[in-house]
């Protein structure tokens, strides 16, 4: 049991009613895992709010309760800590809770709107190569060191990083690399973490469902770097426009990588095709399996990464050539009808211009690209005409599809996305809403050298349908129906 006191360390208080001395058992911020002798941190959230659930959790045995608005009747013999902001608390006293986890590692933060998940699970990879214990907290897993877990979001919320941070203190893990995305950032659940290094890879249309604009959108990421100590290192792309202003007001030693412009890591393109790249990073050229201009950006972050965390040099140009792609990210196969398969997590208008320009940038252009896309339910509406516009501009036909409808009308997801397609590019979509038969038709339509480019759900293996996830995994139905085609 832990003392109250000690796991309010830290936190900002406006008012103490009780006592601080008590003892605890666990935290929570959902009152129904609530039992004896916890505390409950009601959380004020976009569906519910967690001070309606204060009766309900001391009912369940909580003996303390952290809350921004004091209730109006208080029960005996409970401790009431008034905070300004109980998300803030809640990651402070995480980290409180499970004896700062994040300070016996070296923890390294990857935002942006694309490129995380490669980023963090690469530099995962390459460090694991290098001989070292490491840790990956990322959209597609969790793991520590050898020992995988299931990830339910990109940035978890505050109580399970802490948690997978002092399970990778147990395992002697050293250094941990870490999704960071904008909701997380804005949530609070990365406060009270101390990380080594910042990686900021890009910023375009994305989440203005929840953020609003894009302005708001683009201060959240740049929190990130504002929050980060003299200690710390903060590496952004000079390439894009808002790679600067991420740095405008961190305290940690600033760095830049680009492709276009003189940075500190600078990359070169010197051969692009369906094998890898073939890169020149500083002064020393590696040959990388990864695939696209957009992933020269990604080797290149890793690359000055490695040296930053201090790798030797031609060991991590060693490294880098060994690396595989990522699950869902420019993921291939080449039919015995030699038709090619793409499927990538291409969810963003940006994603999905750079996946098409990659494979148009690669092709020959004797071959006919066949594009299947959708757009997720229950979320920014506004990109939905600009990837409708930008797969039929880019290929030579497009499929429009579901993706994750959640409670949409998938046929209204798929009106939104068809009009953005320009009238000389009507002739070249298609509108299938099932999307397996999508992806059926896609390989039906293919001829030899053909390329179908699956683009929207990458890594995941489900649809999620009104509550229900469905079991669903675009690069195994594409794989069963290319085979079908050699039957």
């Amino acid at each position: 049991m832990t003392q109250l006191k000690d796991i309010l360390y830290k936190v900002s208080i406006n008012a103490v009613v009780g006592n601080t001395t008590t003892s605890i058992d666990k935290i929570e911020f959902d009152s129904r895992k609530i039992s004896q002798d916890d505390v409950f941190v009601a959380i004020r959230g976009n569906v519910s709010d967690g001070h309606d659930f204060i009766a309900k959790a001391i009912d369940l045995g909580a003996k303390a309760i952290i809350c921004e608005e004091i209730p109006d009747i208080q029960v005996n013999g409970i401790t009431y800590i008034v905070v300004q902001d109980t998300k803030s608390a809640l990651a402070i006293m995480a980290s409180n809770y499970y004896n700062a986890p994040s300070e016996n590692l070296k923890l390294v933060g990857v935002t942006g709107t694309n490129g995380k998940t490669t980023i963090a699970s690469l530099l995962y990879q390459l460090f694991k190569k290098a001989g070292f214990k490491v840790g990956l907290l990322s959209t597609v897993k969790i793991l520590v060191d050898t020992k995988k877990y299931q990830a339910t979001h990109t940035t978890p919320d505050s109580l399970t990083i802490n948690y997978y941070l002092k399970e990778m203190n147990e395992e002697g893990v050293e250094y941990c690399f870490m999704e960071v995305s904008s909701h997380g950032i804005h949530q609070k659940r990365t406060e009270g973490l101390v990380f080594a290094g910042g990686i900021f890879t890009n910023l375009s249309h994305d989440h203005l469902d929840y953020h609003n604009t894009f302005k708001e959108y683009r201060d959240v990421k740049k929190a990130f770097f504002d929050e980060l100590s003299s200690n710390a290192f903060a590496l952004t792309n000079k390439d894009d426009k808002n790679g600067a202003f991420m740095l405008q007001n961190t305290k940690a030693k600033q760095y830049t990588y680009a492709l276009k412009s003189y940075a500190d890591y600078r990359g070169q393109i010197l051969e692009n095709n369906l094998e890898g790249l073939l890169l020149k990073l500083n002064e020393h050229e590696v040959w990388t399996k990864l695939i696209g201009s957009f992933n020269a950006y990604n080797v290149l972050a890793i690359f000055a990464t490695a040296e930053l965390l201090g790798l030797e040099t031609l060991e991590t140009l060693r490294l880098l050539s060994d690396l595989q792609s990522v699950s869902g990210r420019f993921q291939y196969l080449i039919s015995e009808e030699k038709i090619t398969a793409i499927v990538d997590y291409a969810h963003t208008p940006d994603a999905l211009k750079n996946v098409l320009e990659t494979i148009n940038d690669i092709r020959t252009n004797n071959e006919t690209l066949i594009t299947v896309v959708g757009c997720g339910g229950d979320r920014d509406k506004m990109k939905r005409p600009v990837m409708g516009n930008i797969a039929a501009k880019l290929s030579n036909k497009a499929i429009f599809t579901s993706d994750n409808p959640r409670t949409e009308n998938p046929d209204q997801i798929i009106e939104d996305i068809e009009k953005g397609v320009e009238p000389q590019d009507y002739k070249k979509t298609l509108s299938i809403t099932d999307r397996k038969q999508a992806i059926k038709t896609a390989c039906q339509l293919a001829e030899k050298d053909d390329i179908i480019l699956i683009a929207g759900k990458g890594h995941e293996t489900y649809q999620e349908i009104n509550g229900e996830r469905i079991d669903f995994d675009d690069f195994k139905i594409v794989k069963e129906e290319l085979e079908k085609l050699n039957k």
